[in-house]
């Protein structure tokens, strides 16, 4: 079954979209001869992780789209406003904003450095509020003009399970921030017209940041593409109608009959996959 819609002349701002999830959603809108703008850090070639802003944007524009790459550092708010103001130039508005940047660290309390809770609070919380703070005046005029302003924040459902905090509390408070952006901004912005919806995997994702995580066996993951597809039903929803929710890939791949999951397996014919934090 195909998934219907169409996404050709929307223009998107996807932050850390240089590779994995961020990338396939870009490629997936780009198939449709989207405008987006790739937001990351990575300019320079990493040996540990594949792919730069500029390999991004070759892919999105071999896939049909017209692509603006753009370094930045979203800790950075000058940066971010920057970033933003050279989209909504480049591309006349922006009618899209993607905020899948995020920093792992999975340890517990004893064992998180300063640093490394800093960077995860900059990145996850700090980054997405303040991308989204910058977005917002450039989605409300693309509300104006009927042309369906939608955010997607990569951030799962919000819990009060202590299982889901005592193994890493400062990760769980992390992306649990950007969810808390997502509850809040779906409300205040309701009456704009703007959708502001999470999306989460109902497994873990096979990227070059899960594959330096030390026992993780990728085999037992899915593919990026369930979750491009994913936003890809999502972004195409009315946004007066279907804002403050909190996505699950599979369930919203249900919602349009798609229920075969089999060609997102890293491993054909997997059936025991690794499952992501935060789902029940």
């Amino acid at each position: 079954m195909t998934i219907s819609g169409n996404l050709q002349g929307k223009r998107i701002f996807i932050t850390g979209g240089s590779r994995g999830i961020g990338l396939a959603i870009a490629l997936r809108a780009a198939a449709d001869g989207a405008s987006v703008a790739i937001a990351a850090k990575t300019a320079d070639p990493n040996p540990k992780l594949p792919g730069t802003i500029f390999t991004a944007a070759k892919e999105i524009e071999a896939a049909g789209g017209v692509a603006l790459p753009i370094q930045c550092d979203i800790r950075d708010e000058e940066q971010i406003a920057a970033a933003i103001e050279k989209t909504a130039t480049e591309f006349g508005g922006i009618d899209i904003l993607i905020n899948n940047a995020s920093a792992i660290n999975l340890t517990p309390t004893l064992a998180t450095p300063a640093k490394r809770f800093d960077l995860m609070f900059d990145v996850n919380v700090r980054g997405t509020f303040l991308t989204s703070q910058a977005a917002l005046p450039h989605l409300k005029e693309s509300a104006k003009a009927g042309r369906n302003p939608h955010i997607l924040t990569l951030s799962p459902p919000l819990s009060m399970k202590a299982k889901w905090f005592k193994n890493h509390v400062a990760y769980t408070m992390a992306k649990y921030g950007m969810s808390m952006c997502v509850l809040g901004m779906a409300e205040e912005f309701k009456r704009e017209g703007i959708a502001v919806n999470a999306l989460w995997p109902r497994t873990a994702i096979d990227t070059a940041a899960l594959q330096m995580i030390p026992g993780i066996d990728t085999a037992t993951c899915r593919t990026p593409e369930i979750l491009s597809d994913a936003a890809y039903v999502i972004l195409n929803r009315d946004s007066k109608e279907h804002s403050g929710n909190f996505y699950v890939d599979d369930e919203v791949l249900a919602s349009v009959g798609i229920t075969d999951l089999e060609k997102y397996s890293v491993v054909p014919g997997t059936k025991d996959f690794l499952l992501d934090f935060f789902l029940d």
